[in-house]
């Protein structure tokens, strides 16, 4: 097979461009059909529990992913609360409201918000907060003390120290996020043009979402040509011929329209990860090219048959080239071993991708060179012949070479030290992760994240959903209606239809229908049955009554118990629920005084409270707080951080609290939004990355024993690969780095590349000491040709990346800061510890095969 794929592309060039052309053509075509998906719920499977019950809840309560907009006003001693500031923020809300895309009976603002208060009459009143803009400062003291008053609005749309107010602008879809937040930038420029005082902030987990992902794609356009050329540059600088080092650029290009084209023509969408896909792949895409041209470069003299150079070469090569792309397609195809769905499209498609680069550079490469012409060729030869050993790359190699092969235990023990200081770097690795923080400090989403959350109680939220079912009252329930039914049906009256709405699912709308339907069959009694239908009816209409959990005065005690644990946690900086509709009403109808601000007594009361709230201009507002039965309410809670260490601790705060303090019989405690999901999120790819990474590490120790028919040759191979994954997430501990997760995907970029230079550096070293007798000799001569390909692999990709390091987008800093340290790490650790640990393992290692080539035992430095 070998020997066919060598022959076709050296004997039949123009055949292999014509399919690659013609792959590439088609796959370039699939492109045209890209569906963009930037949501980190999708990193979820569409039935994991607890996306589905976050969903529920959504639908449940009417809820809305919301942009928050913020205006500021640092200047003026009245803060927001001044005449100028207050027209800004109404006119910025009303012109809000006729964007498309824009939910405007649920979007909150001080123009559009509703202040409850006493008439003179003592009766409740319902106006708008600011149905008009102040004109004078004394309507906007007007406004601020209204605002001081309501909870519900103090501190959400506008700051405890008055000097911003917000807007949640809910929107009909989180992808629309980009072009509606770009609509309001747009808006709130013109109105602030005149202004040096107020300024607009625009961010939430929606905008920073959709944000990255059209951020992202214009970034890959410009990171990915300026990696491509860096990588170029440096490979011209090594190989000094623009023909030859075109090649591999081809290779890469090739690969990476082939496989996006595979994976949307295919129907996946591209995803945040899968967007990153033409950046892992281009150096691995690169890398065996460069060691073909290297040896290529270093055996063609002038006068040379090129299609015999290329033979031999891909010939020489094309074991260890088959053994590293196995490895690397192993390491990534390992993530299909994780629950994250786009993780795992990503995993399959950059191992397929894997795969076929190095089938396109075994056929492409070849094909392409001897097709140079003759021209390129000579002036090849003439740059090449004596030019190696004299540069300053050789004269290193030779010079870490000898010191790697006579220091080999001492640097061996320094490597073991190094590890287990990388190791309790490790240790102090923290799992953290933020959407917002995918974008550098500098970034304008940042700078708005940063100011909203100093002045609010936090743009970020989370909702801890409460349930109340009682079975056992259900089951009662159901009982005695069936036997009252039973004794009205015996006096002969049809009661089918009642049967069916018994036994019919509950929802929120079941004791009305009931109601409704014996009321109606009352009317039309006999007088016979009517006292059994009153009884029916009064039976009835009281389970309905106890159904409605949230409606007394002790579930609403219980759901204040919970909102001073959040705040006693000291990472919420706000919750909002139903007592705090209950309590502002309650007041307003009786004193208006503060001491009033309390639950009522009764059940009747806290009804009365919230039937009174249902009148206001904004009745919706209720069924964002609880289910029109009465039977699930959620609190929202506000944080100013949206880190899921935070949200984490939020969680553990409140489960430490219920250890005490459980909750009643038949009431389930449940969490939902946003900032709750990425950690969900986070938490499932972690588990599955560990998993994935130690299955991949002992199938690569597999393979590795069996390219080298040895165990002992398998575990060495590994050491680069230990030491690369140990050294790298020990420096990321230190440093203080979060576990995110680029960081978390790119360990599988890490197994992959980390290994090819121990593969290349064994299997080459074990072909020369197959034609030596000392083991210094052979040492000597791997620091030559071969030593060079990976020290020029490593620094190729190493620095090639470099240009990723000024992308606005961390996820593309954390690539190519990996990048350039898993080819730093493993080329050394290659170059050094290998030979470190073959100078005074090697006679064993080897003892066989000389027992084979001699039949004696060799003496230390003998082969």
């Amino acid at each position: 097979m070998k020997h066919r794929i060598i022959s076709l592309s050296t004997e039949r060039p123009r055949a292999v461009y014509v399919v690659t052309a013609l792959l590439t053509a088609v796959a370039a075509a699939m492109l045209l059909r890209i569906d963009i998906d930037t949501d980190p719920e999708n990193m979820l499977p569409a039935d994991q529990a607890d996306r589905v019950f976050h969903n529920h809840v959504e639908e449940t309560f009417a809820l809305h992913d919301a942009i928050v907009v913020g205006l500021v006003n640092e200047t003026d001693p009245n803060g927001i609360y001044n005449a100028d500031s207050l027209s800004r923020l109404h006119g910025l809300s009303e012109r809000i409201l006729t964007i498309d895309g824009v939910i405007a009976p649920d979007l909150m603002s001080l123009a559009v918000a509703d202040n409850i208060t006493q008439t003179d009459a003592g009766e409740l009143r319902f106006e708008w907060m600011m149905r008009e803009a102040p004109a004078t400062q004394a309507q906007s003291d007007r406004v601020r003390d209204a605002v001081a008053r309501l909870p519900l609005l103090n501190d959400t749309l506008v700051s405890a120290n008055g000097r911003a107010a917000a807007v949640y602008v809910p929107i009909e879809s989180k992808d629309q996020s980009y072009r509606i937040s770009g609509e309001i930038e747009s808006i709130a420029a013109e109105l602030t043009q005149d202004s040096d005082a107020d300024e607009v902030f625009i961010t939430g987990l929606p905008v920073a979402e959709d944000t990255f992902g059209v951020e992202m794609f214009i970034q890959m356009g410009v990171s990915a040509p300026l990696a491509a050329l860096m990588i170029f540059l440096l490979m011209l600088y090594f190989f000094r011929s623009p023909g030859l080092v075109a090649s591999p650029m081809i290779v890469a290009m090739v690969t990476v329209i082939v496989t996006m084209g595979a994976l949307i023509g295919l129907g996946f969408t591209v995803h945040i990860m899968s967007s990153m896909i033409p950046i892992f792949l281009m150096p691995i895409a690169v890398v065996d090219s460069v060691h073909i041209m290297s040896e290529f470069a270093d055996k063609y003299r002038s006068g040379d048959d090129p299609k015999t150079v290329m033979t031999e070469v891909v010939e020489h090569l094309y074991r260890p080239m088959l053994f590293t792309s196995i490895t690397t397609a192993v390491g990534f195809a390992s993530l299909l071993l994780t629950p994250i769905p786009p993780v795992q499209v990503f995993g399959a498609f950059v191992a397929f991708g894997v795969l076929l680069a190095f089938v396109t550079t075994i056929t492409l490469i070849p094909a392409y060179v001897v097709r140079m012409r003759p021209a390129g060729l000579a002036r090849l030869a003439r740059i090449k012949q004596g030019a190696q050993p004299d540069t300053l790359l050789s004269r290193a190699l030779r010079k870490l070479g000898a010191i790697a092969f006579r220091h080999g235990k001492l640097i061996t023990g320094i490597t073991v030290g190094l590890l287990a200081v990388s190791v309790a770097g490790m240790m102090r690795i923290e799992i953290n992760d933020n959407p917002v923080r995918w974008f550098k400090e500098s970034h304008r989403i940042r700078i708005a994240d940063h100011v909203l959350n100093e002045h609010f109680a936090g743009t970020y939220d989370a909702f801890v959903v409460l349930e109340a079912d009682d079975a056992a009252a259900w089951e009662s329930f159901q009982t005695e209606t069936t036997g009252m039914l039973e004794a009205i049906e015996a006096a002969r009256d049809d009661v089918s239809g009642l049967r069916d709405l018994l036994t019919a699912q509950p929802d929120s709308s079941y004791f009305g229908r009931l109601v409704s339907a014996v009321d109606d069959a009352l009317f039309d009694s006999s007088p016979a049955t009517e006292p059994m239908y009153e009884s029916l009816l009064t039976h009835v209409e009281n389970a309905q009554s106890a159904s409605r959990y949230f409606q007394t005065p002790e579930s609403l005690a219980l759901i204040e118990d919970l909102q001073r644990a959040l705040i006693a946690s000291g990472l919420v900086g706000k919750t909002n629920a139903l007592p705090d509709v209950v309590k502002v009403v309650n007041r307003e109808l009786r004193t208006g005084a503060d001491d009033d601000y309390t639950i009522p007594a009764t059940a009747q009361g806290v009804a009365q409270a919230l039937l009174q709230f249902q009148s206001s201009h904004r009745p919706q507002d209720l069924w964002h707080m609880v289910t029109p039965d009465y039977r699930s309410t959620a609190i929202w809670l506000q944080l100013t951080s949206g880190d899921n260490q935070d949200m984490s601790a939020v969680i553990a705060a409140l489960d430490e609290y219920l250890e005490s303090r459980p909750l009643p019989a038949g009431v389930e405690l449940n969490w939902a939004g946003k900032t709750y999901i990425n950690v969900v999120w986070q938490n499932e790819m972690v588990a599955g990355m560990l998993k994935s990474l130690l299955g991949a590490f002992v199938v690569v120790f597999i393979i590795m024993a069996l390219l080298f028919r040895s165990p002992a040759f398998g575990l060495l191979a590994m050491l680069p690969l230990t030491v690369t994954i140990v050294g790298v997430y020990g420096l990321i501990g230190w440093i203080g780095k979060d576990y995110d997760m680029p960081t978390a995907v790119l360990s599988s970029l890490t197994l992959g590349l980390s290994v090819d230079f121990a593969i290349h550096f064994i299997q080459r070293l074990r072909d020369i000491a197959a034609r030596e007798t000392s083991l210094e000799r052979a040492g000597a001569l791997m620091f030559e040709e071969p030593a060079r390909a990976i020290a020029r692999n490593a620094i190729v990709i190493a620095l090639g990346f470099t240009p990723l390091f000024f992308a606005p987008l961390v996820p593309y800093v954390t690539v190519g800061a990996f990048m350039a340290s898993i080819m730093a790490i493993s080329g050394f650790s290659t170059l050094v510890l290998l030979p470190a640990v073959l100078s005074w393992s090697g006679p064993w290692l080897l003892r066989a095969r000389q027992q084979t080539m001699s039949g004696t035992t060799p003496a230390r430095s003998e082969i």
